[in-house]
């Protein structure tokens, strides 16, 4: 593989190139598809996604039962002009085939179990809830119905840490010993009462981005550690600065996110180390990426060297682009059930929760 080959698998246009659509130039119909919630921090965003891209999806409406945060939401100009609908009218629109599912964080996993009952698609934003038994049956349901799930684990598109994946799937650094990620921000005090109310904290909420993502590259770990502080002198008990170590039988992965951290968002990285090489990405957004090796590989050379990566349009767009694939059954979903689950199962752990 040289260096183009590398950088094209991390582009937006490699998610569709080998897709029927791609290679007949066919055009397929619009997926129809609403949006349930506008309270998630991901809501609009997620919604202006799903809008842009108006050549894939045909967007029939959006749920939202609280009159005051209609309201709100119609501030953001992703929401202008939107159809209101009922949960129930969404979802007995004809031909619907997808929801997003984008509430408060407690209502998540009901929302979205109304959702496969119906026979829908989903895109389902995170974390997926506290209680592992309820998000394992909905997983199974989705799984018998040969329904997507998609969780809204935005790092998944992000062309520096798939070069990361793909880093690792193709040896390029060798056996894998470590990952070493953080995911923080600073808080203020609205924020933060807003996410007191989960006992999982800053890493259940945040850091679960960059766990996914060293689950994806070394799979369920053997044992997770939690070290979960309250370090804000607010003293209000709340775990704003938390780590994880999840162990593996050659490996370490150590997870950081804290929401104390002033100026975090351009320290958050992605380190994937192994024993010919290492792949950093910091920060996550706009990703910059520095790739160390031991021996020439394709194109790059030998020590560390900075790669240049593709621009993203937008956050949101690829994965929504790839659930318009893999609904029109053009691709075959990257994510897996089984690795849905061992996220879900290993944030639980990493963020001091039990798991039932």
């Amino acid at each position: 593989m040289n260096r183009r080959e590398f950088l094209t698998g991390t582009s937006a246009a490699a998610l569709l190139a080998t897709s029927a659509f791609a290679q007949t130039g066919a055009k397929p119909g619009k997926i129809k598809i609403g949006q349930i919630g506008t309270t998630h921090a991901h809501a609009a965003g997620k919604l202006a996604a799903i809008r842009k891209l108006s050549d894939q999806f045909e967007l029939v409406g959006v749920v939202e039962p609280d009159g005051e945060r209609r309201e709100n939401a119609l501030k953001d100009k992703a929401y202008q002009d939107v159809t209101w609908l009922t949960e129930e009218q969404l979802l007995n629109v004809k031909g619907l085939q997808a929801v997003a599912v984008e509430t408060e964080v407690k209502d998540l996993l009901t929302t979205a179990e109304k959702c496969v009952a119906a026979d829908k698609h989903i895109h389902l934003d995170k974390p997926a809830g506290e209680k592992f038994s309820h998000f394992q049956r909905i997983v199974e349901n989705a799984r018998r119905q040969k329904l997507i799930i998609q969780m809204g684990y935005m790092l998944r598109y992000n062309p520096g840490v798939q070069l990361c994946y793909r880093a690792a799937k193709e040896g390029w650094l060798g056996r894998v010993f470590s990952i070493e990620a953080a995911m923080s921000k600073a808080l203020d005090k609205n924020a933060r009462e807003g996410l007191k109310r989960y006992p999982g904290g800053a890493l259940f909420e945040l850091g679960c981005h960059v766990l996914d993502s060293a689950v994806f590259v070394l799979g369920k770990p053997q044992k997770v550690t939690a070290f979960n502080r309250s370090s804000s002198s607010v003293n209000d008990g709340f775990a704003d600065n938390q780590y994880a170590v999840l162990e593996y039988p050659h490996a370490t992965a150590i997870i950081h996110s804290a929401v104390v951290e002033v100026g975090g968002e351009a320290r958050r990285q992605f380190t994937v180390s192994g024993e010919q090489g290492t792949v950093e990405v910091r920060p996550l957004e706009a990703p910059k990426v520095r790739l160390s090796l031991d021996r020439v590989q394709g194109d790059f050379k030998k020590g560390w060297q900075d790669v240049d990566l593709p621009k993203l349009a937008g956050r949101y767009d690829l994965e929504f682009l790839d659930l318009a694939a893999s609904i029109r059954g053009e691709k075959a979903f990257a994510w897996s059930y089984d690795h849905d689950l061992a996220v879900q199962e290993t944030l639980l752990k990493a963020s001091g929760l039990k798991v039932d």
